[in-house]
């Protein structure tokens, strides 16, 4: 797995992967960022959603589940210190489709604490905790 950084501003980089996809990544302003994009911490959280976004996926349809929706809210708190790692990650995952809580439960706790690759490795130095809901239909939870 590989990806290459190009400066592209002030504090502005295009991120792109060996498949010739793209993002990009902005700094902090004291260093000339302009809030153009995710700042490198944002992304740790994202890929901690995504990664947990695929595997609750994967794991409820295995159970042969449709799922409806699906969608991840992360807060992480960082220690206020230099490096400001991540003390706390929470992950709150709202679903919907053919399944009750039960099973979402476990496919949130089968991938928080088994599968999802970014959990494990944040996991020694960050407390991590996850809850889980359905979305009702009539809801407009983010």
């Amino acid at each position: 797995m590989k990806v290459a950084l190009r400066k592209v501003g002030p504090a502005l980089f295009e991120a792109k992967n060996e498949r010739g996809n793209t993002t990009f990544v902005d700094g902090p302003a004291d260093v000339g960022g302009q809030d153009a994009a995710f700042r490198p911490m944002e992304n740790v959280l994202v890929s901690l959603a995504g990664c947990a976004a695929v595997d609750v996926l994967l794991i409820l349809q295995k159970g042969r589940h449709t799922v409806d929706d699906l969608r991840i809210e992360v807060d992480g708190q960082r220690k206020d210190a230099v490096p400001a790692v991540f003390e706390t990650i929470h992950v709150h995952f709202s679903a919907q489709g053919s399944f009750d809580l039960g099973k979402l439960e476990r496919a949130c706790d089968l991938s928080m604490e088994k599968y999802c690759s970014v959990a494990k490795m944040l996991a020694p130095t960050v407390t991590i905790t996850h809850s889980s809901a359905i979305i009702k239909s009539d809801s407009q939870a983010p």
